[in-house]
Formats: structure tokens, C-alpha cells, sequence
């Protein structure tokens, strides 16, 4: 009888099986997703706090299996240096290394501007090539408007809808009487002083206007000349799209002064430090809009979310949008089944996503993400409105006011070229 080695040469053949496998997973492409934003310089930690919450949301797309039934996400990060031509650098350096999209909105609207024109350009030139460009946080409406580019797509409110808001919010406040525009020196703070004149003028009309200023972003060391201009016009309210250390060195020079002003900002809670900012200043308050701020009442998947998060991390989770962002270029690349640009970009169009903080919606004809948005005020902890501090202090978040993103929602003059 002729022997023969069966369950040896089974074993052999598995063994290969699992060699190529090994093999074959190790060589699976991943879909490169480059983060463009300020790691360094007087917003690095604004920089941070968003790299941190993209990251997260990556690597938790990940571990629930990746995209198209296993591709994996890959990040990579390049400093902005909050300048157009570092961006642009950064854009190169991330086609190289075969970049699909960018992430990026930390850089202001103008360094943003110049990315997605950039993008435009390169994938106007290399076809079967292009990338996306994804901003959670610059929030010019030209983005989305005259300017609106088929490659770009605005996952936070833009400025006339955080101003709307605020306008809707004013409305019913009597206190407001006197208003002084502070803000800084380029593209987004002149837009927030416009549209505040425009839309709080528009719902208050006999709110008076005492004054208006700009400043050099991110340079200004002290406030307290700009404080003295403000106090001196009898302001009682300061509409400031400041943000990062322009807002915590401003709440500092008003405190010193002691001067009890209300600020009327656009995302200024979602920005390490200025919490503490405010406590230490004791006088004011600071009203802001966004699409969720911690402690916010009757919302169970972000607390879950933010629990989850600040057990991996060790920080506290501040911005939905952020994370939400990979999580609908995810959602789009299912959709369209295939990781192809065009197609993902087509995808994103009209994509409704069931987010932590409610049903967003990417309107088609712009780009532009339709999510709710919520004014608050950082205030004392009360225990009633207010009931749980933040950074370590006795102030936290009182929800003011919460608006739909339809309620929101803004007519515009974007003629989509699309490819």
C-alpha cells in the first residue's frame, strides 16, 4: 500500500494560503487623507485640538473595518504656519505621497481660500488624479457662493448662518443697545463685522453701531487700547469674530479693566483656554454659536462620544463637526462605491448623514452642510442651567437658543462647474 503525506501537504498549502494573505493584506492600498492646518505659532493649540479630533475619528473608522470592505484610512498631518503659501507647500508635499483629500479649516478663510483654488487647479491638470477638500471651520459664505468650487465642500455653518443665530437670538434681548464692532484684519473678520451690521441691524433695528475696528490677527499682545476705544463709545455689546489667543487676550484686557461688556462671537467656546479666560476676567459675557458645546442637555450620542473620546485621548471633546467630517467622506465613498474622487465628490452631494448631534444634509448646489446650531453663553455654574464647570473652573455652558440648519439655511449665488 502507497503512503502519503495528505495532512502534511494540507498543512503546507494552508501555510502558503496564510503567507499570501499576510502578504496581500500588507500591500492593500490605503485612502490618504492629508490634514493641512496650524501645528505651530499663536494657534498651534487650535491646530491641535482639531488634528486631535480628526484622528480619533480615523482611527475609530478604522476599527470598525475601514472603507469599501476593509481599505483603511490613512492620515497625514503638514503644518499650515497659518500662511497661504505653507498650505500650498503642504498641498504638494500631500500629492506626492498620494493624497486623495484634504482636511483643513483652522488656517482662516483666506489660507483656505487659496488651498481649494490650488486644488482646482491641479485637478483641472491631472485628471484621474484629483483631490477633495473638506473645511470644518473656515466659514466664509463666498466658499460656498460666488466662489464655490466643485472640489470643496463646507462641513460647519458658514458666517450668515452663525449670524443668523446670534441675529434670531439678539432679537429678544433688550440689554443689547450699543454695539462695537472689534475684529480681526483679513477676510473672515471683516465678513463677521458685515454681517453683523447687516443681520443684527436687519433684527434690531434700533440697536446702535458705535464703532468699528480691525486688528492684525494673531499679533496684537494687548487689548486694553482696543478696550479703552470701546469703553469710550459707550458700548454695551462688542460683535468680535476673534478666536484662539485673540479672544483669551481680549477677555483678559477687559477683565483688568474691569469693563462688563457682551461678546458676541461665532466659536469661541470651542477653543482651549477660553473658558478659563473668562472666569479669570470675572466680568462679561461671552455668547457664541455652534453646533453642540459640552454639558448641552438631552444629547446622548455626543455625551457618548465625548466620553469615549477623552478615555482615549485624555482631553476634552469640544467640536462634532470635526469628527464628523472623515465620518462623511467615509459615508460618501460607500455611497459611491469606489474610492475614484469624482465619484466620492458626487457622492458627497445631497448626502444626508444621521450625525451625533441630529440628520445633517450636504446641499447639493453649493456644498454647504446644512447641521443645527446652538447659542450659548459661558456662564457660572448654577446648577440649574448651568450645572458642570469646565477646564477646571466654575463656568461652563448655558444653552441660550437652538436653531435647525433649515431655519438657518441661506440662499446662494454658487454656479457649480462641475466636471
Amino acid at each position: 500500500m502507497k503512503l502519503t503525506h495528505a495532512p502534511l501537504a494540507r498543512i503546507a498549502l494552508a501555510s502558503l494560503f496564510a503567507i499570501a494573505g499576510t502578504a496581500a493584506q500588507a500591500q492593500q492600498p490605503t485612502y490618504k487623507i492629508a490634514y493641512i492646518d496650524p501645528l505651530s505659532g499663536p494657534f498651534a493649540n487650535v491646530g491641535e485640538l482639531m488634528l486631535m479630533h480628526t484622528q480619533y475619528a480615523i482611527e475609530d473608522i478604522n476599527a470598525k473595518g475601514g472603507v469599501l470592505g476593509g481599505m483603511k484610512l490613512q492620515l497625514l498631518q503638514f503644518d499650515s504656519k497659518l500662511s497661504a503659501q505653507e498650505s500650498q507647500s503642504a498641498l504638494q508635499a500631500a500629492i506626492d505621497q498620494g493624497a486623495k483629500a484634504i482636511v483643513t479649516g483652522g488656517s482662516g478663510s483666506s489660507v483656505v481660500t487659496a488651498l481649494v483654488l490650488a486644488v482646482a487647479r491641479w485637478n483641472q491638470r491631472n485628471p484621474g488624479k484629483e483631490l477633495i477638500v473638506l473645511n470644518h471651520s473656515s466659514i466664509d459664505p463666498e466658499m460656498t457662493g460666488k466662489g464655490c468650487s466643485f472640489w470643496h465642500f463646507q462641513t460647519e455653518a458658514n458666517t450668515a448662518m452663525k449670524m443668523k443665530a446670534l441675529a434670531n437670538y439678539i432679537k429678544k434681548t433688550p440689554d443689547v443697545k450699543k454695539v462695537y464692532l472689534l475684529n480681526q484684519d483679513y477676510a473672515h473678520g471683516k465678513q463677521w463685522a458685515s454681517y453683523g451690521r447687516q443681520l443684527v441691524g436687519l433684527a434690531r433695528p434700533d440697536i446702535q453701531f458705535v464703532g468699528e475696528t480691525l486688528h492684525p490677527i494673531g499679533r496684537v499682545k494687548d487689548f486694553a487700547p482696543y478696550i479703552a476705544n470701546i469703553k469710550q463709545s459707550g458700548a454695551d455689546s462688542v460683535i468680535t469674530g476673534n478666536w484662539g489667543q485673540d479672544m483669551t487676550l481680549l477677555q483678559k484686557a477687559a477683565g483688568d479693566a474691569g469693563y462688563n461688556l457682551r461678546y458676541f462671537n461665532h466659536s469661541a467656546g470651542s477653543v482651549p483656554g477660553t473658558v478659563t479666560a473668562v472666569s479669570q476676567a470675572k466680568t462679561g459675557q461671552l455668547t457664541w454659536v455652534a453646533e453642540w458645546h459640552p454639558g448641552q442637555a438631552d444629547t446622548p450620542k455626543v455625551d457618548a462620544l465625548a466620553r469615549a473620546y477623552k478615555a482615549k485621548t485624555g482631553k476634552d471633546f469640544l467640536a462634532p463637526r470635526i469628527d464628523m467630517t472623515p465620518r462623511l467622506l467615509a459615508a460618501a465613498i460607500a455611497k459611491a462605491g469606489s474610492a475614484d474622487t469624482v465619484k466620492v465628490a458626487r457622492a458627497l452631494e445631497d448626502l444626508s448623514f444621521d450625525s451625533v448631534v441630529g440628520p445633517v444634509r450636504m446641499r447639493g448646489e453649493d456644498h454647504q452642510l446644512l447641521l443645527p446650531q446652538v447659542v450659548n453663553t459661558i456662564a457660572p455654574v448654577d446648577g440649574k442651567a448651568v450645572k458642570t464647570g469646565w477646564e477646571g473652573t466654575n463656568y461652563g455652558f448655558r444653552t441660550d437658543a437652538v436653531y435647525t440648519g433649515n431655519e438657518l439655511a441661506q440662499g446662494t449665488d454658487c454656479k457649480m462647474v462641475r466636471p
